[in-house]
Protein backbone atom coordinates (compact mmCIF):
# COMPACT_ATOMS: atom_id res chain seq x y z
CA UNK A 1 0.00 0.00 0.00
CA UNK A 2 1.13 3.17 -1.11
CA UNK A 3 0.98 6.93 1.13
CA UNK A 4 -1.01 9.31 -0.55
CA UNK A 5 -0.14 13.23 -0.19
CA UNK A 6 -1.13 14.00 3.43
CA UNK A 7 -1.06 10.51 4.91
CA UNK A 8 2.02 11.31 6.73
CA UNK A 9 0.22 13.05 9.62
CA UNK A 10 -1.77 9.18 9.88
CA UNK A 11 1.23 7.05 10.06
CA UNK A 12 1.47 5.14 13.28
CA UNK A 13 4.36 6.66 15.46
CA UNK A 14 7.68 4.62 14.65
CA UNK A 15 7.69 2.52 17.78
CA UNK A 16 3.69 2.07 18.38
CA UNK A 17 3.33 -1.13 20.19
CA UNK A 18 6.67 -1.72 21.42
CA UNK A 19 7.73 -2.67 25.02
CA UNK A 20 10.79 -0.72 26.31
CA UNK A 21 11.96 -1.38 29.55
CA UNK A 22 14.36 1.73 30.35
CA UNK A 23 16.45 1.09 32.72
CA UNK A 24 18.67 3.87 34.52
CA UNK A 25 22.06 3.37 36.62
CA UNK A 26 23.40 5.46 38.86
CA UNK A 27 25.58 8.54 37.19
CA UNK A 28 25.16 12.06 36.76
CA UNK A 29 23.65 11.62 33.90
CA UNK A 30 20.67 10.12 34.80
CA UNK A 31 18.75 13.05 34.51
CA UNK A 32 18.72 12.95 31.06
CA UNK A 33 16.79 9.56 30.59
CA UNK A 34 13.55 11.78 31.82
CA UNK A 35 13.73 13.62 28.10
CA UNK A 36 14.80 10.39 26.64
CA UNK A 37 11.58 8.49 28.55
CA UNK A 38 9.09 11.50 27.16
CA UNK A 39 10.58 10.51 23.54
CA UNK A 40 9.84 6.77 23.63
CA UNK A 41 6.19 7.69 25.00
CA UNK A 42 6.38 10.37 22.00
CA UNK A 43 7.56 7.62 19.67
CA UNK A 44 4.66 5.47 20.39
CA UNK A 45 6.39 3.00 23.23
CA UNK A 46 5.24 1.45 26.29
CA UNK A 47 8.20 2.28 28.35
CA UNK A 48 8.68 -0.01 31.72
CA UNK A 49 11.24 2.00 33.24
CA UNK A 50 13.51 0.24 36.02
CA UNK A 51 15.88 2.35 38.43
CA UNK A 52 18.88 1.05 40.55
CA UNK A 53 19.16 2.93 44.01
CA UNK A 54 22.16 5.31 43.06
CA UNK A 55 19.80 6.04 40.00
CA UNK A 56 17.57 7.89 42.37
CA UNK A 57 20.02 9.94 43.81
CA UNK A 58 20.26 11.42 40.47
CA UNK A 59 16.55 11.70 39.42
CA UNK A 60 13.66 11.33 41.00
CA UNK A 61 11.53 8.38 41.06
CA UNK A 62 8.20 10.10 41.05
CA UNK A 63 9.43 12.09 38.19
CA UNK A 64 10.26 8.86 35.98
CA UNK A 65 7.06 7.69 36.89
CA UNK A 66 4.96 10.44 35.54
CA UNK A 67 7.00 10.65 32.47
CA UNK A 68 6.86 6.65 31.75
CA UNK A 69 3.97 4.14 30.68
CA UNK A 70 4.20 2.64 34.12
CA UNK A 71 5.56 3.25 37.63
CA UNK A 72 9.29 2.95 38.56
CA UNK A 73 10.68 -0.40 39.49
CA UNK A 74 13.69 -0.83 41.76
CA UNK A 75 13.70 -4.12 43.45
CA UNK A 76 13.39 -7.55 42.92
CA UNK A 77 11.21 -7.68 46.03
CA UNK A 78 8.30 -5.52 46.03
CA UNK A 79 6.63 -6.63 42.46
CA UNK A 80 3.44 -7.71 42.01
CA UNK A 81 4.57 -10.89 40.58
CA UNK A 82 7.08 -13.35 42.08
CA UNK A 83 9.94 -12.87 39.23
CA UNK A 84 9.64 -9.47 38.11
CA UNK A 85 13.16 -9.36 36.08
CA UNK A 86 11.99 -12.61 34.00
CA UNK A 87 8.56 -10.65 32.96
CA UNK A 88 9.88 -7.64 31.98
CA UNK A 89 12.32 -9.79 29.93
CA UNK A 90 10.11 -11.58 28.52
CA UNK A 91 7.78 -8.78 27.85
CA UNK A 92 10.60 -6.60 26.15
CA UNK A 93 11.33 -5.83 22.65
CA UNK A 94 14.03 -4.35 23.59
CA UNK A 95 15.83 -2.70 26.94
CA UNK A 96 17.92 0.48 26.93
CA UNK A 97 19.85 1.61 29.96
CA UNK A 98 21.05 5.23 29.57
CA UNK A 99 23.36 5.55 31.06
CA UNK A 100 25.36 2.87 31.82
CA UNK A 101 27.91 3.22 34.69
CA UNK A 102 31.11 1.34 34.39
CA UNK A 103 29.74 -0.73 37.50
CA UNK A 104 26.90 -1.92 35.18
CA UNK A 105 28.64 -2.72 32.28
CA UNK A 106 30.83 -4.71 34.19
CA UNK A 107 28.42 -6.59 35.94
CA UNK A 108 26.56 -7.25 32.62
CA UNK A 109 29.62 -8.24 31.34
CA UNK A 110 30.31 -10.82 33.60
CA UNK A 111 27.03 -12.04 34.52
CA UNK A 112 26.33 -10.62 37.51
CA UNK A 113 23.23 -9.92 38.95
CA UNK A 114 22.43 -8.09 42.17
CA UNK A 115 19.75 -5.58 41.29
CA UNK A 116 16.65 -5.99 39.46
CA UNK A 117 18.78 -4.16 36.20
CA UNK A 118 21.14 -6.59 36.18
CA UNK A 119 18.63 -9.69 36.46
CA UNK A 120 16.83 -8.06 33.64
CA UNK A 121 19.31 -7.38 31.10
CA UNK A 122 20.17 -11.57 31.93
CA UNK A 123 16.75 -13.27 31.76
CA UNK A 124 15.86 -11.13 28.20
CA UNK A 125 16.12 -12.52 24.86
CA UNK A 126 15.10 -9.27 23.48
CA UNK A 127 18.13 -6.98 22.07
CA UNK A 128 19.75 -4.96 24.78
CA UNK A 129 20.66 -1.27 24.09
CA UNK A 130 23.84 -0.12 26.46
CA UNK A 131 24.49 3.87 26.45
CA UNK A 132 27.58 4.33 28.68
CA UNK A 133 28.08 7.86 30.36
CA UNK A 134 31.15 8.19 32.45
CA UNK A 135 33.93 10.78 33.19
CA UNK A 136 36.72 10.65 30.80
CA UNK A 137 39.08 8.33 32.85
CA UNK A 138 36.88 5.87 33.51
CA UNK A 139 35.68 5.35 29.83
CA UNK A 140 39.07 5.17 28.69
CA UNK A 141 40.33 2.36 31.29
CA UNK A 142 41.33 -0.95 29.55
CA UNK A 143 38.54 -2.63 31.98
CA UNK A 144 35.76 -0.21 30.81
CA UNK A 145 36.60 -1.29 26.96
CA UNK A 146 37.28 -4.94 27.41
CA UNK A 147 34.04 -5.23 28.99
CA UNK A 148 31.90 -3.22 26.22
CA UNK A 149 33.93 -4.82 23.44
CA UNK A 150 32.75 -8.38 25.37
CA UNK A 151 29.30 -7.33 25.13
CA UNK A 152 29.63 -5.96 21.85
CA UNK A 153 30.48 -9.42 20.34
CA UNK A 154 27.26 -10.96 21.95
CA UNK A 155 25.57 -9.04 20.17
CA UNK A 156 24.49 -6.02 22.07
CA UNK A 157 24.47 -3.13 20.78
CA UNK A 158 26.66 0.27 22.12
CA UNK A 159 25.48 3.61 21.62
CA UNK A 160 29.11 5.28 22.16
CA UNK A 161 29.54 8.27 24.38
CA UNK A 162 29.73 12.31 22.74
CA UNK A 163 32.91 14.27 23.57
CA UNK A 164 32.09 18.10 25.77
CA UNK A 165 31.58 19.36 29.14
CA UNK A 166 32.02 16.58 31.90
CA UNK A 167 30.65 17.25 35.73
CA UNK A 168 32.73 19.13 37.25
CA UNK A 169 33.76 21.32 34.32
CA UNK A 170 36.14 18.70 32.66
CA UNK A 171 36.25 18.48 28.79
CA UNK A 172 36.53 14.85 26.82
CA UNK A 173 34.53 11.94 26.10
CA UNK A 174 31.69 10.25 28.37
CA UNK A 175 29.07 12.20 27.91
CA UNK A 176 25.81 10.40 27.62
CA UNK A 177 24.65 10.46 23.51
CA UNK A 178 22.27 12.60 22.72
CA UNK A 179 18.55 11.50 22.93
CA UNK A 180 18.22 11.39 19.09
CA UNK A 181 21.10 9.28 18.66
CA UNK A 182 19.76 6.73 21.54
CA UNK A 183 16.17 6.82 20.10
CA UNK A 184 17.99 5.89 16.22
CA UNK A 185 19.64 3.18 17.38
CA UNK A 186 16.73 1.78 18.80
CA UNK A 187 14.39 2.27 15.88
CA UNK A 188 17.36 0.36 13.95
CA UNK A 189 17.41 -2.04 16.16
CA UNK A 190 13.54 -2.97 16.19
CA UNK A 191 13.82 -2.31 12.39
CA UNK A 192 11.23 0.42 13.28
CA UNK A 193 12.76 3.19 11.27
CA UNK A 194 10.13 5.17 8.87
CA UNK A 195 12.76 4.77 5.77
CA UNK A 196 15.13 2.39 3.93
CA UNK A 197 14.28 -1.38 2.43
CA UNK A 198 11.80 -2.04 5.00
CA UNK A 199 13.08 -4.09 8.38
CA UNK A 200 12.83 -7.33 6.73
CA UNK A 201 16.31 -8.56 8.30
CA UNK A 202 14.34 -7.17 11.88
CA UNK A 203 15.33 -8.84 15.29
CA UNK A 204 17.81 -11.42 13.58
CA UNK A 205 21.65 -11.37 14.71
CA UNK A 206 24.17 -10.43 12.09
CA UNK A 207 28.06 -10.81 11.79
CA UNK A 208 29.97 -8.85 9.07
CA UNK A 209 33.53 -9.10 8.84
CA UNK A 210 35.54 -6.53 6.98
CA UNK A 211 39.11 -5.53 6.20
CA UNK A 212 42.20 -7.40 5.25
CA UNK A 213 44.49 -9.07 7.92
CA UNK A 214 47.67 -8.06 8.95
CA UNK A 215 50.04 -11.54 9.69
CA UNK A 216 53.25 -9.97 11.42
CA UNK A 217 57.12 -10.13 9.81
CA UNK A 218 58.46 -8.83 12.96
CA UNK A 219 56.91 -5.63 15.27
CA UNK A 220 56.87 -3.09 12.56
CA UNK A 221 56.33 -4.80 9.21
CA UNK A 222 53.53 -7.44 8.45
CA UNK A 223 51.60 -9.33 5.10
CA UNK A 224 48.44 -8.25 3.70
CA UNK A 225 46.72 -7.16 0.70
CA UNK A 226 44.52 -4.29 -0.60
CA UNK A 227 41.08 -4.59 0.79
CA UNK A 228 40.17 -1.35 1.61
CA UNK A 229 37.26 -3.17 3.95
CA UNK A 230 34.41 -0.67 2.26
CA UNK A 231 32.18 -3.43 1.16
CA UNK A 232 32.40 -5.41 4.17
CA UNK A 233 31.12 -1.99 6.28
CA UNK A 234 28.73 -1.06 3.25
CA UNK A 235 26.56 -4.66 4.11
CA UNK A 236 27.10 -3.50 8.02
CA UNK A 237 25.02 -0.62 7.65
CA UNK A 238 22.60 -2.39 5.27
CA UNK A 239 22.05 -4.79 7.24
CA UNK A 240 21.49 -1.80 10.32
CA UNK A 241 19.20 -0.23 7.91
CA UNK A 242 17.15 -3.67 7.54
CA UNK A 243 16.55 -3.65 11.24
CA UNK A 244 19.46 -6.34 11.80
CA UNK A 245 21.59 -6.74 15.32
CA UNK A 246 24.40 -6.20 13.37
CA UNK A 247 28.28 -6.93 14.77
CA UNK A 248 30.95 -6.12 12.64
CA UNK A 249 34.59 -7.73 12.91
CA UNK A 250 36.66 -4.87 11.09
CA UNK A 251 40.26 -4.93 10.66
CA UNK A 252 39.84 -0.69 9.62
CA UNK A 253 39.00 2.13 11.70
CA UNK A 254 36.38 3.52 9.35
CA UNK A 255 33.44 4.91 11.01
CA UNK A 256 30.51 2.94 12.12
CA UNK A 257 26.89 3.86 12.94
CA UNK A 258 26.55 3.67 16.51
CA UNK A 259 23.64 1.37 16.19
CA UNK A 260 26.23 -1.17 15.02
CA UNK A 261 28.30 -2.83 17.62
CA UNK A 262 32.15 -3.35 16.04
CA UNK A 263 35.35 -5.13 17.26
CA UNK A 264 38.26 -4.23 15.68
CA UNK A 265 40.74 -6.91 15.07
CA UNK A 266 44.30 -7.09 13.28
CA UNK A 267 45.21 -11.02 12.41
CA UNK A 268 43.46 -13.77 10.94
CA UNK A 269 43.76 -15.47 14.61
CA UNK A 270 42.08 -12.83 16.28
CA UNK A 271 39.49 -12.39 13.36
CA UNK A 272 38.50 -16.10 14.01
CA UNK A 273 38.35 -15.91 17.80
CA UNK A 274 35.73 -13.11 17.28
CA UNK A 275 33.93 -14.29 14.94
CA UNK A 276 33.49 -17.67 16.04
CA UNK A 277 32.43 -15.88 19.68
CA UNK A 278 30.18 -13.77 17.61
CA UNK A 279 28.71 -16.05 15.18
CA UNK A 280 27.80 -18.63 17.94
CA UNK A 281 24.75 -16.59 18.90
CA UNK A 282 23.98 -15.17 15.03
CA UNK A 283 21.12 -16.19 12.50
CA UNK A 284 23.47 -14.72 9.66
CA UNK A 285 27.34 -14.80 8.58
CA UNK A 286 28.65 -13.06 6.53
CA UNK A 287 32.39 -13.18 5.93
CA UNK A 288 33.47 -10.00 3.59
CA UNK A 289 37.06 -9.64 4.77
CA UNK A 290 40.07 -10.71 2.96
CA UNK A 291 41.69 -13.06 5.34
CA UNK A 292 45.68 -13.49 4.30
CA UNK A 293 45.56 -17.20 3.42
CA UNK A 294 49.19 -17.23 4.75
CA UNK A 295 51.56 -15.80 7.63
CA UNK A 296 54.74 -16.19 8.76
CA UNK A 297 55.64 -19.45 11.14
CA UNK A 298 58.12 -17.56 13.46
CA UNK A 299 57.20 -13.86 13.28
CA UNK A 300 60.22 -11.96 14.19
CA UNK A 301 60.29 -10.32 18.14
CA UNK A 302 62.58 -7.29 17.17
CA UNK A 303 62.25 -5.04 13.90
CA UNK A 304 64.75 -6.55 11.35
CA UNK A 305 67.52 -5.08 9.45
CA UNK A 306 69.01 -4.90 6.05
CA UNK A 307 72.25 -5.81 8.66
CA UNK A 308 70.22 -9.16 9.66
CA UNK A 309 70.15 -10.38 5.75
CA UNK A 310 67.28 -11.10 3.69
CA UNK A 311 64.86 -12.87 6.35
CA UNK A 312 64.45 -16.63 5.80
CA UNK A 313 60.69 -16.19 5.93
CA UNK A 314 58.76 -19.75 6.09
CA UNK A 315 54.57 -19.27 5.81
CA UNK A 316 52.24 -21.63 6.93
CA UNK A 317 48.25 -21.51 6.21
CA UNK A 318 45.97 -19.16 8.59
CA UNK A 319 42.66 -20.19 9.99
CA UNK A 320 40.46 -21.00 7.37
CA UNK A 321 37.62 -19.41 9.18
CA UNK A 322 34.90 -19.99 6.39
CA UNK A 323 35.00 -24.02 6.87
CA UNK A 324 35.53 -23.73 10.54
CA UNK A 325 31.90 -21.35 10.82
CA UNK A 326 30.51 -23.97 8.24
CA UNK A 327 30.94 -26.88 10.94
CA UNK A 328 30.01 -25.24 13.53
CA UNK A 329 26.77 -23.42 12.06
CA UNK A 330 23.73 -23.97 14.09
CA UNK A 331 20.28 -24.94 12.24
CA UNK A 332 19.06 -22.07 9.93
CA UNK A 333 22.06 -20.27 10.29
CA UNK A 334 22.47 -18.53 6.80
CA UNK A 335 26.62 -17.81 6.05
CA UNK A 336 27.92 -15.93 3.11
CA UNK A 337 31.56 -15.81 1.58
CA UNK A 338 33.67 -13.82 -0.26
CA UNK A 339 35.65 -14.72 -3.03
CA UNK A 340 38.56 -12.24 -4.53
CA UNK A 341 39.08 -13.45 -7.81
CA UNK A 342 41.34 -12.46 -11.10
CA UNK A 343 40.51 -14.94 -13.33
CA UNK A 344 38.15 -17.49 -13.91
CA UNK A 345 35.56 -16.00 -11.62
CA UNK A 346 32.57 -18.10 -11.59
CA UNK A 347 33.73 -21.59 -11.79
CA UNK A 348 36.33 -20.55 -8.87
CA UNK A 349 33.82 -19.38 -7.26
CA UNK A 350 31.49 -22.07 -7.70
CA UNK A 351 34.43 -24.80 -6.62
CA UNK A 352 35.03 -22.33 -3.83
CA UNK A 353 31.64 -22.33 -2.21
CA UNK A 354 30.85 -26.46 -2.47
CA UNK A 355 34.09 -26.69 -0.45
CA UNK A 356 33.72 -24.01 1.93
CA UNK A 357 29.85 -25.50 2.19
CA UNK A 358 28.18 -22.20 2.43
CA UNK A 359 24.69 -20.80 1.25
CA UNK A 360 26.59 -17.85 -0.81
CA UNK A 361 28.88 -17.09 -2.16
CA UNK A 362 29.40 -13.43 -3.67
CA UNK A 363 32.85 -13.31 -6.10
CA UNK A 364 34.37 -10.55 -7.67
CA UNK A 365 36.83 -10.15 -10.60
CA UNK A 366 38.96 -7.48 -8.61
CA UNK A 367 41.30 -7.44 -11.83
CA UNK A 368 38.30 -5.43 -13.43
CA UNK A 369 38.67 -1.72 -13.84
CA UNK A 370 36.55 -0.09 -11.06
CA UNK A 371 35.89 -3.82 -9.44
CA UNK A 372 36.80 -4.52 -5.71
CA UNK A 373 39.59 -3.34 -3.26
CA UNK A 374 39.51 0.42 -2.76
CA UNK A 375 37.16 0.87 -5.12
CA UNK A 376 33.88 2.95 -4.42
CA UNK A 377 32.12 0.49 -6.70
CA UNK A 378 32.00 -3.13 -7.41
CA UNK A 379 30.39 -5.85 -9.57
CA UNK A 380 29.70 -9.22 -8.40
CA UNK A 381 27.96 -12.75 -9.26
CA UNK A 382 26.21 -14.11 -6.15
CA UNK A 383 25.78 -17.57 -6.35
CA UNK A 384 23.48 -19.83 -4.28
CA UNK A 385 23.97 -23.65 -2.83
CA UNK A 386 20.82 -23.73 -4.80
CA UNK A 387 22.48 -23.28 -8.40
CA UNK A 388 21.12 -19.58 -7.99
CA UNK A 389 22.92 -17.26 -9.89
CA UNK A 390 22.69 -13.57 -10.01
CA UNK A 391 24.98 -11.51 -12.08
CA UNK A 392 25.58 -7.73 -10.20
CA UNK A 393 26.92 -5.22 -13.32
CA UNK A 394 29.54 -2.23 -11.54
CA UNK A 395 27.36 -0.40 -9.38
CA UNK A 396 28.18 1.01 -5.72
CA UNK A 397 29.40 -1.45 -3.09
CA UNK A 398 25.90 0.17 -1.02
CA UNK A 399 23.98 -1.50 -3.91
CA UNK A 400 25.75 -4.77 -3.89
CA UNK A 401 25.73 -4.80 -0.03
CA UNK A 402 21.65 -4.97 -0.91
CA UNK A 403 21.82 -7.20 -3.03
CA UNK A 404 24.01 -9.53 -0.97
CA UNK A 405 21.47 -9.07 2.09
CA UNK A 406 18.29 -9.82 -0.61
CA UNK A 407 19.67 -13.30 -0.84
CA UNK A 408 19.83 -13.63 2.92
CA UNK A 409 16.64 -12.43 3.62
CA UNK A 410 15.39 -15.23 0.57
CA UNK A 411 16.94 -17.79 3.02
CA UNK A 412 16.59 -16.89 6.69
CA UNK A 413 13.42 -19.07 7.98
CA UNK A 414 10.26 -17.91 8.34
CA UNK A 415 9.32 -16.42 11.70
CA UNK A 416 5.76 -16.64 11.69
Amino acid sequence: MSLEAGDEEHRPPPLSGRYVVLGVTGGIAAYKAAELCRRLVEAGAHVAPVMTDDATRFLGEVTLSALASEPVRRSLWDAPEPIPHTRLGQRAHVVVVAPATARFIGAYAHGISDDLLTATVLATRAPVVVCPAMHSEMWEHPAVQDNLELLRRRGVTVVPPAEGVLAGGDVGPGRLAGPEDILGAVALVLGAQETGPGGDLAGHRVVVTAGGTREAIDPVRFITNRSSGKQGHAVAEAAARRGALVTLVTTTDRPVSPSIGVVRVESAASMEQAVLEAAAHADVVVMAAAVADFRPKAPASVKLTKADGVPDLVLEPTPDILTELARRRRGGQVLVGFAAETHDVRSRARAKLEAKGVDVLVANDVAAPGVGFDHDTNAVTILGADGSCREIGLTSKEAVAEAVLDAVAARLPSRD
